[in-house]
């Protein structure tokens, strides 16, 4: 049993068909048929039930399919992995981005990172920081892009850029007038994002407050899970809120003022994967196209 014959098997089953299935395979139809058969002597079983109108899966023909789709996925992996281990610049890179950055980050560099390095493929996961975390753990993902430290001997992590936070406020607030908001004076009124959200602890601690004490999206019966329902609710006048600097483009238009803070707060964006991840070209490619596009909107 190889490779090429479960290639085989999964053309049949999927054409219905062995002259279409020969035809997909590039393979005369006598070569395909022949080389089924000799799977099905190796495996001792009959996989395929023949008419002269169609082919069908036999009850075991089925379930060894699923395994033979398996492995072939399996196959293609092992291949990919040792493509890349020959150039670090080809190939998937499995990236996870937590919510409150990848709709405004990833816009930025996507397209530099393609026309830099073509071969480099981004696969991207979004998620909070502790889901990341644990995807870098089990080698789900290769690199995270995160807004607090992993503080994990697992994960290695360089700063990128400080992104500073900025007040969202209804524009009728009291401080919507002033140049700079004084960030504490916001604690009693803060709306922070749903609990796993690092931007949410980083609000709270920034203006301040005790988790008891703001009138949080999920105390007032809204649950907030994203940036753009929290601003809705402070244009709604249900409160205020700090948002990063690189939403402000995209968030900053929805009937809300948008302040710089007196105490010039901000987050300071990592990237982080495994020690010794055998990509470090992938992750240093990257890590140079984050910091050009940052630097392109004023951020270091």
């Amino acid at each position: 049993m190889n490779l090429q014959e479960l290639r085989y098997l999964v053309a049949v089953a999927q054409h219905r068909h062995f002259g279409r299935a020969a035809e997909a395979c590039n393979v005369s139809q006598p070569t395909l048929s022949s080389q089924i058969r000799k799977l099905e002597r190796e495996l001792g079983v009959t996989l395929l039930e023949r008419t002269n109108k169609r082919v069908d899966m036999t009850p075991a023909g089925t379930q060894i399919l699923a395994h033979a789709q398996r492995t072939l996925t399996e196959a293609a992996q092992i291949e990919a992995v040792a493509r890349a281990a020959r150039d670090p610049l080809v190939g998937a890179l499995k990236l996870g981005v937590i919510p409150t950055l990848a709709p405004y980050l990833m816009p930025l560099i996507l397209r530099p990172l393609k026309a830099a390095y073509p071969g480099l493929t981004i696969e991207l996961w979004e998620d909070q920081t502790r889901s990341l975390i644990e995807g870098l753990r089990n080698h789900r993902l290769d690199a995270a892009l995160l807004a607090t430290e992993a503080d994990s001997p697992e994960i290695t992590e360089i700063a990128l850029f400080d992104e500073p936070l900025l007040a969202a406020l209804p524009l009728d607030h009291p401080q919507a007038s002033r140049k700079k908001v004084d960030e504490e004076k916001l604690a009693a009124e803060i709306l922070v994002l749903a609990d796993g959200h690092c931007l949410s602890n980083q609000t709270l601690s920034i203006c301040g407050a005790k988790r008891a004490t703001p009138i949080s999206a999920l105390q007032s019966g809204m649950h907030a899970a994203t940036l753009e329902t929290l601003v809705n609710l402070v244009a709604a006048g249900y409160g205020a809120t700090l948002i990063p600097a690189l939403a402000a483009p995209s968030l900053g238009q929805r009937g809300i003022a948008l302040r710089p803070l007196t105490g010039k707060s901000s987050r300071t964006i990592r990237l982080a994967s495994r020690p010794g991840f055998p990509r470090a070209q992938a992750l240093r490619a990257l890590e140079k196209v984050i910091r050009t596009a940052a630097r392109k909107v004023g951020l270091a």
